[in-house]
């Protein structure tokens, strides 16, 4: 098992949770107008709720040079505040391998999260960069939750003599890749019967669901679909529908902690009707 793993497990088993937040500023949305106070105050309200927080570079980018200094005192807050809380990246970053070099050394050893998406166009040669970095997670983006995901990822794929969509064959690559036991997939919370079939091709893998909350995906069935044998090694990601639960500046920490409760009650009352529970 894999430093990361061991470390995602731990903030799981201790915050008896599956849930991360996303932490995704965007200030036609936000309560408050400056980004670290805002993202401080979301993880003030829910860092006993969560075992990850998962910032969208995007989003930091977006902003220039104040939204990457407000990404920085983000990473140092939740250290200094959650320190048993994973911090992932979500950039899915990919490219060719010196490209790869210099990504990787951006996001783990610059900014020093614990884990990161990453694109897997290039193939695992590619992506050998990234995980070279044995005590960090890296979670290849396998289904995505949007709606016209189906365009390339549906695509059919002959293999050994069968054919599997592309996706699939995604999932099973990165089990080969996984020979450091520090990779994970991503697969949307949109697509839970597809989330069920990449859990059965890579059974004891961490997998990271975004889009349940404001994008629709389905939290029960794809808690049921996702979770390994011993019910862990799931993230269930949530951004808009925590963060902005309020848009009024004197309790929209209190609303989102609200909202994240809900969900973390929901996704441990389906670990327990799976005789999963904590």
């Amino acid at each position: 098992m894999s430093e990361f793993v061991q470390r995602l497990l731990a903030a799981s088993e201790t915050n008896r949770t599956l849930l991360c937040v996303g932490l995704d500023p965007d200030p036609s949305l936000m309560a408050i107008k400056d980004v670290a106070s805002f993202n401080k105050a979301i993880v003030d309200a829910t860092g006993d709720l969560v075992c990850a927080y998962k910032p969208n570079m995007a989003f930091y980018e977006a902003l220039g040079l104040p939204g990457l200094a407000a990404l920085e005192a983000t990473i140092s807050y939740i250290r200094a505040e959650a320190p048993g809380v994973v911090v992932v990246s979500d950039a899915k970053r990919g490219d060719v391998g010196h490209a790869n070099q210099h990504y990787a050394r951006a996001l783990f050893d610059v900014w020093g999260f614990d884990a990161a998406t990453v694109n897997a166009w290039g193939g695992g040669e590619a992506l050998e960069p990234f995980l070279e970095y044995t005590n960090k997670g890296v979670f290849v983006w396998c289904r995505s939750s949007n709606p016209g995901a189906g365009e390339f990822q549906d695509l059919g794929v002959s293999s050994g003599g069968s054919k599997r969509r592309f996706f699939e064959m995604v999932a099973q690559r990165a089990g080969d890749w996984n020979r450091r036991g520090n990779v994970g997939l991503v697969v949307g919370a949109t697509y839970p019967m597809d989330l069920e079939v990449v859990r059965a091709l890579c059974p004891s893998m961490p997998i990271l669901v975004p889009a349940v909350g404001a994008q629709g995906g389905d939290l029960t069935a794809s808690v049921a679909a996702g979770i390994d044998t011993a019910g862990r090694n799931l993230i269930v990601s949530s951004s808009r529908s925590i963060i902005y639960a309020s848009r009024d500046r004197a309790d929209f920490a209190q609303a989102a902690r609200r909202v994240a409760e809900d969900l973390r009650a929901r996704i441990n009352g389906t670990l327990q009707q799976k005789g999963k529970g904590w």
